[in-house]
């Protein structure tokens, strides 16, 4: 699939930041998002060592799924080194080169992408699902595992519940349970697609389990080519 080059590689936090300045207004946040997409592609990178982020060697994952079987219709797996020093709110650029490679290897172009972090609930309002829906012009969203800003109530209980996400007076994301009883995920906005689809197809996404299959299956996929690769 097509990914556009948008801008340089930045060697800064400074010139990062300018990036993500630059490429805001781009974002289209008014349109609501594909109401029934038929594919959905989940990305999300694994790290080798301790994976929580900080080592250089990782593996990015693009699993695009049948949204109404989600059965797998295509993958694929690039393995790198983190692009970019650890800093928090910049995180993405550690990541999208490799990420990027796995989306261009992809001969089915899908109808969402469903990334592992966020899109606008970030502290620049530019998170990696942002990112990925300027570069790709594809309809994108985030779900996190954790908030990374904004205060929230807890939701119900109950599959389905929900209560807002809210930084600094604007509502960023949901908090949304996918599963009873079970912690909730944080979903944001990031390209051409709006919160209420969000949070259909996070819940379309999560029959059985608390995180999405998109995610799930990107995140084996990742990790099963830094084991081969160590093997």
């Amino acid at each position: 699939m097509d990914v556009r080059e948008l801008h340089p590689w930045p060697a800064t936090p400074a010139e990062a930041e300018a990036i993500q300045d630059r490429l805001r207004p781009m974002l289209e946040l008014d349109v609501p998002g594909p109401a029934a997409p038929r594919t959905v592609a989940g990305l999300d990178v694994s790290y080798a060592g301790d994976g929580g982020g900080s080592g250089d060697r990782l593996a990015a994952a693009a699993v695009v799924l049948d949204a109404a079987t989600l059965e797998v219709v295509e993958e694929s797996v690039a393995v790198g080194t983190a692009a970019f020093p650890y800093v928090p709110g910049l995180f993405a650029f550690r990541e999208l080169p490799t990420l990027l490679e796995a989306l261009r290897a992809l001969e089915t172009t899908p109808d969402l992408l469903v990334c592992d972090g966020f899109g606008i609930a970030h502290p620049r309002r530019f998170g990696l699902a942002c990112h990925l829906g300027v570069l790709t012009g594809l309809p994108s969203i985030g779900v996190g595992k954790t908030a990374f800003v904004g205060a929230y109530e807890q939701p119900g209980p109950r599959r389905g519940d929900a209560s807002p996400l809210v930084d600094g007076g604007e509502t960023v994301g949901r908090v949304l349970r996918t599963r009873d009883g079970v912690k909730p995920v944080f979903v944001s906005v990031g390209h051409r697609a709006g919160l209420d689809a969000a949070c259909r197809a996070v819940l379309a996404l999560t029959p059985e389990y608390r995180l999405p299959e998109t995610t799930r299956r990107a995140d084996r996929l990742s990790r099963d080519a830094l084991a081969a690769r160590s093997g």
